[in-house]
């Protein structure tokens, strides 16, 4: 009996200090984050002159108020509402493609199936940045420069999605498309009614990662955006650093960097329990 208390004990004292180690790592993550939400309410001498405070200040509404409304070339709203565009249509489109792609490569058969599902496994040695001259040269020759097809389009292909989808229809019984084609369901209505709906919890956590993988975008937009109207928030924090003797309005900058964080936060705690299930999920 006294080795089990003994045991008992010791799995007590591990799982408080996990605990301890996440709350401290917790910690560690977020002090930044919350010291450039306090400059964010502060006035500029505040925070220019040491120590720094803090504590959230009273100038809150001020300074967010004067980030949305301000920016260097372009309101940040506006960039917010770009990024918003870009991030959804990257997300939406790469999904919507990939389940289409892998669709088609598991549950048809035609000549080359295989060697198109490697080609296209073969783009994930190709990034965009290798890749970007080229691109560019399609993009503005469609006449798509300083516009959001132009910001979306080249980057809605991925070859990780279709992978992952592909991985997926894999697992599901042929039985269930032996029913569907027994009751008379054509292909689509078999992918929409059945396939679809089995595939929630990853079409979740893909449009999580996807949608921050489009909002973090710089490189990109940076290249094909000539007019700030069409500038991105990412774009827009990096064009508020001073250049030479120029002053730095930090508690605009940090309002805007705090603002900047908001979307893919909400999208992740919204989605949370999906994006969780879709990673982990036995049955995937």
């Amino acid at each position: 009996m006294a080795e089990r208390s003994g045991m008992v004990e010791k799995r007590g004292a591990g799982h408080w200090f996990t605990h301890l180690g996440l709350i401290v790592g917790v910690l560690i993550i977020f002090f930044p984050i919350w010291l450039a939400f306090v400059a964010s309410t502060v006035t500029q001498p505040e925070i220019v002159k040491p120590p720094m405070p803090l504590w959230p200040g009273g100038h809150f509404f001020e300074n967010y108020r004067s980030a949305l409304v301000s920016g260097i070339n372009a309101p940040v709203a506006r960039m917010l509402g770009n990024s918003l565009v870009m991030a959804l249509g990257i997300a939406l489109g790469k999904i919507a493609i990939s389940l289409l792609s892998a669709f088609a490569i598991v549950y048809f058969r035609f000549p080359g199936r295989r060697l198109f599902f490697w080609l296209i496994f073969l783009t994930l040695m190709l990034p965009v940045e290798v890749r970007i001259v080229p691109t560019y040269e399609v993009v503005a020759g469609f006449g798509m420069l300083n516009s959001y097809s132009g910001l979306i389009f080249p980057l809605i292909a991925s070859a990780t999605a279709t992978f992952l989808f592909r991985q997926f229809f894999m697992t599901v019984p042929d039985e269930l498309a032996e029913a569907a084609r027994v009751d008379g369901a054509r292909p689509m209505r078999f992918f929409l009614d059945i396939l679809l709906p089995m595939s929630r919890t990853n079409i979740a956590a893909l449009f999580v990662i996807l949608f921050i993988y489009g909002w973090n975008q710089y490189l990109w937009p940076l290249l094909i955006t000539t007019d700030p109207q069409m500038n991105t928030i990412v774009m827009g924090i990096k064009q508020m650093f001073p250049s030479g003797d120029d002053v730095a309005d930090w508690p605009v900058i940090m309002a805007t960097s705090i603002l900047a964080m908001v979307p893919p936060i909400v999208v992740v705690i919204s989605m949370q329990n999906l994006f969780i299930r879709g990673l982990v999920d036995s049955e995937k």
